[in-house]
């Protein structure tokens, strides 16, 4: 005769999916979110100043075939994912991306104001993506996928900004470097340097430290 009793889940055991995540018990913004996603802003956005002033000699790196140098376009788009996943509050992600810009704006970039309208849009392609899940989910492949529509969006906004002399097959290929970027450094790489950070406690004041 079977034995029941050890096939019955023990009373009171809640099962957790491994990928679970934890979303803040309110959308409402604290001043630590604000402050927080301001230092990453600014953090991510010395990072944008230190790329602009080095794309001169990005290109040249990058020369044998022009459009790979999508393959790091991924770190233009790493502050809006990553600030999702750490502050998980809707407008994370946009407000992080345009901080980031302005940041680079105001201390120079030879890619001038037009800096502006791509953190806008790329933090926008990241921010949509949390939003369709309703701000309750920040799971590995959700950052990822933040990732990867935020390299979209810049894939196409640089492509009619900056690459528009370049052939369709160039934009294309420009395009798909930039995806493969954006899905690996700014949606992969955002989750586990998020993940990173909250193992040092330094997230203890949010439901991504609290794990």
């Amino acid at each position: 005769m079977p034995n029941d009793a050890a096939q019955t889940p023990a009373p009171n055991t809640v099962s957790v999916p491994p990928h679970a995540t934890t979303a803040p018990a309110t959308k409402k913004w604290r001043v630590v979110d604000y402050v927080v996603t301001a230092v990453l802003g600014i953090a991510v956005g010395l990072i944008f100043w230190v790329l602009a002033l080095s794309w001169k000699v990005l290109e040249i790196a990058f020369q044998a075939f022009p459009p790979s140098i999508g393959l790091i376009a991924g770190l233009w788009v790493l502050a809006g994912p990553l600030a999702a996943a750490i502050i998980r509050k809707p407008g994370a992600a946009l407000l992080c991306e345009m901080i980031a810009a302005i940041v680079e704006a105001v201390l120079g970039s030879h890619f001038g104001a037009t800096v502006l309208l791509s953190g806008f849009l790329q933090g926008l392609g990241a921010e949509l993506v949390f939003a369709a899940f309703g701000y309750r989910r920040f799971t590995l492949w959700i950052t990822s996928l933040s990732g990867l529509v935020a390299a979209a969006f810049m894939a196409v906004s640089e492509n009619l900004m900056y690459n528009a002399a370049w052939q369709p097959s160039f934009q294309v290929a420009y395009a798909a470097c930039a995806l493969l970027s954006g899905l690996v450094i700014s949606g992969i790489g955002a989750w586990y340097a998020s993940r990173a950070i909250a193992r040092t406690g330094a997230l203890s004041a949010f439901a991504s430290g609290r794990r």
